[in-house]
């Protein structure tokens, strides 16, 4: 971030009135109601020691948050528990074994249905596994799998026996999984010959086998047969249905202590080594069940939850892994891609399992947005009552499109913001409560103190802009970096004394409700104004004509920087230069004169990470005329050379 800047408070542009009061029934049935939040303000440590209470717990804690040496906290001190106990076995024990724990679709269409009593076998299974093959609580385990079940149970076996977890997404190169590995010093590594991706199996087994040998830490390679495509098999290499198969089925699982690590997760660093974000055990699982609770208002008994993230990200740990299974719950899993075998799978399978709350990306939304209204319409999606939205900010026309096209402007839109740090949720609607506006977060949760700041760490007033912070410490949050705390010091604690900062910009509207403003990296300084991108792009996505948007700021001698506008259109629409003019008045119109992009190209698509996010650091590459960066993480980095031959053929648009 720099903080040269001559003006650092962010400029709030976009004004949204439209407003959605919660279904009377919805409310009236709600798990949450609106006194939650007075019962969290008077007393916060007793309201997270009601939520932990929720668990079963085999020795009960002393005190429910030590935080003598800030910023490491430690919750529920001295209580011991055992998480996939808890995720498990005392729904089998409550009488549920016969629940559906996972409705799981692969992408050619093969489906396996697993209750709770057969999800704990196999985990207890696989655990004795784990077990026989060395690995004791404390060990580091790599996972590097497709969307199956059996990623699942290989972190609840981790859980179970105690060994520290580290799931790497199963589309990560030689040099990040093997840099991962590595720092974790991880024993063994649980794959997969392959899964299945856009119509084909996609291997993943080679990677694994190019990165053992700089891994001299790991012991065994257990592999999951999934594909049955041709991989090469090493001396360290067994199959997972020969050791699970014959393991044990019997396991009593341990309780560990509160603040036992249960995983390790990796995200970017600014520096070429990624950070290994550690999450520990009590703190962790009393929120991600909380929050998935309260946040979807979920009933157990009747809801078929749906998140559509890939379990090597943190919303794969904390909403598919983590939370449904420790509220009981029954979920959809689905190995493949949104648009095979056709471009309305997801509502086919919405219609098929009758989901009733699903949770997906923004970017998600766009694309079905761009795909066209009629895909959605050919399916029943009425067993819906609940849509959440995680991942990155929603500009308010992917939002209203969400409710009406999906949710048949019936079904609360809960648009959550949390990050890997945080673990689970922080800012969100409650659906029984809380009147949504299209766009906003709108509040941190109960026992949450989420505020925007200017950059002096005061807080700013309703209309203004700056920077999300979080002023107290909550059962979920990261610990530190796993080995190295004076990176976690610097990165999350460093910009504003006492008070936890990842570096996403926000500001209040007229009412006091959150907005997310994206990456403080990614503002832009137009005239001595910072201006968001996330703002930017909601104005261009708000024209008829625009499906999505990435906007980013390329230097320019008059203004500092210029912005730069790259849309996708919707189909049908021409993007000759009378529109490319139309669109920037109708931002100006929007937002002001000072947010009219420079130029705009239109791109047949965006640059994104598998996870869906935009990479604006290679659009800002293109816009300044400056050679690729790194582009091996991208979905399809094809998109970066049409894009790049695109703009060599534009010019400056500017009046």
């Amino acid at each position: 971030m720099n903080e040269t800047r001559p003006q650092e408070t962010l400029a709030n542009l976009l004004s949204e009135t439209r407003q959605f009061e919660p279904p009377a029934d919805l409310a009236a049935a709600a798990n949450v109601k609106a006194d939650a939040y007075d019962e969290a303000k008077a007393d916060r440590l007793a309201f997270w020691a009601k939520q932990a209470g929720r668990l079963d717990w085999d020795t009960p804690w002393d005190r429910v948050l030590d935080w003598d040496n800030p910023p490491f906290a430690k919750w529920f001190v001295g209580g011991k528990l055992n998480v996939a106990h808890n995720c498990l076995d005392r729904h089998v024990e409550a009488g549920n074994g016969d629940r559906v724990a996972i409705h799981w679709e692969g992408e050619p269409g093969d489906t396996r249905t697993i209750t709770y009593a057969q999800m704990l076998t196999q985990v207890k299974k696989a655990a004795n596994a784990l077990t026989e093959l060395g690995v004791r609580a404390g060990d580091r385990v790599a996972i590097y799998m497709p969307m199956i079940p059996e990623t699942a149970m290989a972190m609840l076996a981790c859980a179970r026996i105690g060994a520290t977890h580290s799931v790497v997404f199963g589309g990560f190169s030689v040099d990040a999984l093997s840099g991962r590995i590595n720092d974790a010093q991880a024993k063994v590594v649980i794959t997969a010959d392959g899964g299945y991706r856009r119509g084909k199996p996609n291997a993943l087994k080679p990677t694994v086998d190019d990165s053992v040998p700089l891994c001299p830490s790991v012991e065994k390679v257990i592999v999951v047969r999934r594909t049955g495509q041709d991989i090469a098999w090493g001396d360290k290499d067994v199959w997972w249905h020969d050791v699970v198969d014959a393991a044990d089925k019997e396991h009593e699982a341990q309780p560990f202590d509160a603040e036992h690590p249960l995983y390790i997760l990796y995200t970017s660093g600014t520096t070429a080594k990624p950070k290994g974000i550690l999450h520990t055990s009590g703190g962790y699982l009393t929120q991600v069940a909380y929050t998935h609770q309260a946040v979807f208002d979920l009933k157990p008994e009747s809801d078929v939850f749906w998140c559509g993230a890939d379990i090597g990200w943190v919303t794969g740990h904390s909403y598919i892994v983590y939370g449904p299974l420790a509220n009981g719950a029954t979920q959809l899993m689905y190995e493949g891609t949104p648009d095979t075998p056709h471009k309305g799978r997801y509502w086919e399978l919405i219609d098929k399992y009758k989901v009733t709350i699903l949770y997906t990306a923004p970017t998600a939304i766009r694309t079905f947005m761009r795909w066209g209204d009629d895909i959605p319409a050919k399916f029943d999606l009425s067993s819906l009552r609940i849509l959440g939205s995680v991942g990155e900010p929603i500009n308010p026309e992917a939002w209203m499109w969400y409710r009406e096209h999906i949710g048949h402007n019936k079904t609360p839109v809960v648009d959550t913001w949390w990050q890997t740090e945080t673990g689970a949720i922080m800012v969100s609607p409650l659906p029984g409560v809380t009147s949504t506006t299209p766009g906003s977060a709108q509040h941190g949760l109960p026992g949450i103190d989420a505020d925007v700041v200017d950059d002096q760490g005061n807080s700013v007033p309703n209309g203004g802009g700056g920077y999300l912070v979080l002023r107290e410490p909550w059962p979920s949050m990261l610990r530190t970096v796993w080995g190295d705390d004076q990176r976690y010091i610097d990165t999350y604690w460093s910009r504003f004394a006492g008070m936890y900062f990842a570096g996403d910009g926000a500001k209040r509207d007229d009412d006091g409700n959150i907005w997310l403003l994206g990456r403080v990296d990614d503002v832009m300084l137009v005239s001595g104004h910072n201006i968001s991108t996330t703002e930017v792009e909601s104005a261009l996505v708000s024209h008829p004509a625009v499906a999505e948007a990435a906007v980013v700021g390329a230097t320019d001698p008059v203004t500092g920087q210029a912005i730069v506008a790259f849309p996708i259109l919707r189909g049908g629409a021409e993007g000759d230069e009378n529109l490319l003019a139309e669109l920037r008045e109708h931002v100006g119109k929007t937002l002001g004169a000072i947010a009219k992009p420079r130029q705009i190209m239109v791109v047949p698509e965006l640059p994104k990470t598998r996870s869906g996010k935009i990479m604006r650091r290679l659009l800002r590459d293109v816009a300044e005329n400056r050679s690729l960066g790194d582009v091996t993480t991208l979905q399809d980095s094809a998109v970066m050379q049409l894009i790049s031959e695109g703009m060599a053929n534009t010019k400056n648009q500017d009046d």
